[in-house]
């Protein structure tokens, strides 16, 4: 019998888990440990900072779902993954022992790269539900004696949807409580150009995104080095191609949501050949590490090289539908080890994308997601706001089930053309 230990519950843990447990069977035993009891769905968090969905609406307790397919729940916070003894230690000094490891940890939040970055400081954040009811408390408040406010994200972030969605989702929210004109908004990113996402554009994200932000009045600053954030004001330096200040900003600012830059944890950071320097899992093509070929890494944790220089470093995103390829990919190249072979599959790393904005939004499909790409598409309009509600409540029924994929998924993704392995015919 093989033990496979996933760390992490997050969207890649999670599924992870149900799919390496379909995939193996009931001979091997399947094992998650994760920080709390429940599993949050992260792209939700927008909504609530606005008042649309609470915790409830969003959280899946992992006890029933888990047990019900037989994967033990360890809840707690590892302290070190040791490759050398295949084992997580954890805080109490018990170890938690593995044959094959699966890094789904997602990111550390670096809020301290940036001086008042976070919700223990002046800003605001939608990257987990305990940040997002803060900020829909202060976002109450502000309603009540409304200003000015920055949205964005900070130098060397990654994930640049939630950001566009808070803006334009609070835009949307402000327009219903007939307050709108009485608060400018002012969108500050990293990226070269509005709409990059990390990625270099797909499809025409540029011209749409631009678009929304014309008709809903709302100013821009890209290129942009944010110095500080105070409870007034965000300080931003807006950059030229070769690096150089070209403008600095001092924003004056009530409500400030910015999105921070990611690092690994620190129970796999600073690990010789498991990690890169800023404690990103080191995988291969069949998401293997090739230092401990015992450790697969899945999701956001992972390092990915980004896509080119820019005079404010970004990162490179990884979105659901990636994610979800490479746990498959991982669920069947375990499969191989255990059986003596080697393994042969890789994720597609393909992505469909749903960024509402409150009463619309802008879809896109990138196969793959890092180009060049076979197919590079984005699209907008209403269809888009009903889509990614739809698509949450499907989600969460899928893991409150304890399945990692349904009939109606995969027919939809046929239909699509969008497929999770690559060589799929």
């Amino acid at each position: 019998m093989a033990k496979i230990v996933i760390l992490g519950a997050g969207l890649g843990g999670l599924v992870a888990a149900y799919e390496i447990k379909k995939t193996l069977g009931r001979k091997h035993q399947v094992s998650i440990i994760s920080e709390t009891d429940y599993y949050q769905f992260q792209p939700s968090n927008p909504w609530v900072l606005v008042g649309w969905r609470d915790r409830k609406e969003i959280t899946v307790d992992l006890a029933k779902p888990l047990n019900k397919r037989n994967i033990e729940l360890i809840v707690g916070k590892a302290e070190k993954v040791d490759p050398v003894s295949k084992c997580v230690r954890m805080p109490d000094g018990t170890q938690v022992d593995y044959d094959y490891l699966v890094i789904a940890t997602g990111p550390e939040l670096a809020f301290d790269d940036v001086e008042g970055l976070g919700p223990d400081g002046q800003t605001e954040s939608v990257c987990h539900i305990d940040h997002a009811e803060k900020g829909a408390a202060a976002f109450e408040a502000f309603c009540k004696n409304p200003g000015p406010i920055v949205i964005g994200a900070a130098q060397g972030a990654s994930c640049f949807g939630p950001a566009y969605e808070t803006a334009m989702i609070i835009e949307t929210e402000l327009r219903k409580r007939k307050i709108r004109d009485q608060v400018p908004i002012t969108f500050i990113t990293p990226e070269p150009y509005i709409g990059h996402l990390g990625l270099d554009g797909v499809g025409d994200t540029k011209g749409l995104l631009e678009s929304e932000m014309r008709d809903r009045h709302i100013k821009w600053i890209t290129n942009a080095r944010v110095v500080k954030a105070e409870a007034d004001k965000v300080s931003v330096e807006e950059l030229n191609e070769d690096g150089s200040v070209k403008q600095a900003h001092e924003l004056p600012t009530r409500y400030t949501m910015l999105m921070p830059p990611f690092r690994g944890v620190k129970a796999v950071r600073d690990i010789e050949g498991l990690v890169n320097p800023k404690g990103f899992i080191l995988t291969d093509e069949f998401q293997r590490n090739t230092a401990w070929p015992e450790v697969f890494g899945i999701g956001v944790c992972i390092a990915i090289p980004p896509m080119g220089k820019t005079p404010v470093p970004v990162g490179v995103p990884k979105t659901g539908f990636m994610i979800e390829s490479m746990v498959e990919a991982t669920a069947r190249n375990i499969a191989q080890l255990i059986e003596g072979e080697q393994p042969t599959h890789k994720a597609t790393w393909n992505a469909i994308c749903l960024a509402d904005f409150g009463d619309g939004g802008v879809a896109f499909v990138a196969q793959p997601q890092i180009p060049p790409r076979n197919v590079n598409w984005s699209a907008s309009g209403g269809w888009v706001h009903l889509a990614k509600a739809g698509f949450e409540k499907y989600f969460l029924h899928k893991l409150r089930t304890g399945k990692s994929e349904t009939f109606y998924e995969n027919a939809a993704l046929g239909l699509l053309k969008t497929h999770k392995l690559k060589g799929h015919s």
